[in-house]
């Protein structure tokens, strides 16, 4: 019987996945754009947009645009839809994140629809929201999306989207 191979260092493997979700967030621009930034926990992600003016919509309320709230949670359903899709690659060993650069980016899941709730106004500060895979398979994904603000359990707005997979899988060629 052959011994177990020693596990990585907890330092090494966190460095690893950062970098993969880095790489992820920095190839869509938009996502700069509103500042939206991801927390990390083991597989787990949450979007968090934080607070700036160019976000508010109605200034006499003040309130976030409703464009602005529909593009947080459809980029926070593309992103958590990719990460379930490069963390499986990646804690398989098919995908060392430390390749990834502007050329050799994941394609990422188009939107086929997407459809936003409001539930509320989305107050001037910052916002949060957590993608749920409903369905994921070769060609199609279903994902629900949750954002809330100071409290988890009062939804400011929640949207459904269905997407076409990547064809051909996650990397591009080349």
């Amino acid at each position: 019987m052959s011994p177990r191979p020693k596990p990585e260092p907890v330092q090494v493997v966190k460095e690893r996945r950062d970098s993969a979700l880095n790489a992820l967030v920095r190839g869509v621009p938009y996502i700069r754009f509103l500042g939206i930034e991801f927390d990390r926990r083991g597989d787990e992600l949450t979007a968090v947009l934080p607070f700036a003016e160019k976000l508010i919509g109605n200034p006499m309320l003040p309130a976030i645009h409703g464009g602005v709230t529909a593009a947080f949670l459809e980029v926070t359903a593309i992103i958590g839809l990719s990460w379930t899709l490069v963390w499986e690659e990646m804690e398989s060993g098919r995908l060392d994140p430390r390749r990834l650069d502007p050329d050799h980016l994941p394609r990422l899941p188009k939107t086929i629809d997407f459809t936003v709730d409001y539930l509320r106004t989305g107050l001037p500060r910052d916002a949060y929201a957590r993608a749920r895979v409903n369905r994921s398979g070769r060609r199609y994904a279903s994902v629900h999306v949750e954002a809330w603000q100071d409290n988890r359990a009062r939804l400011f707005a929640q949207g459904t989207g269905h997407f076409l997979m990547p064809e051909g899988g996650l990397m591009r060629n080349g």
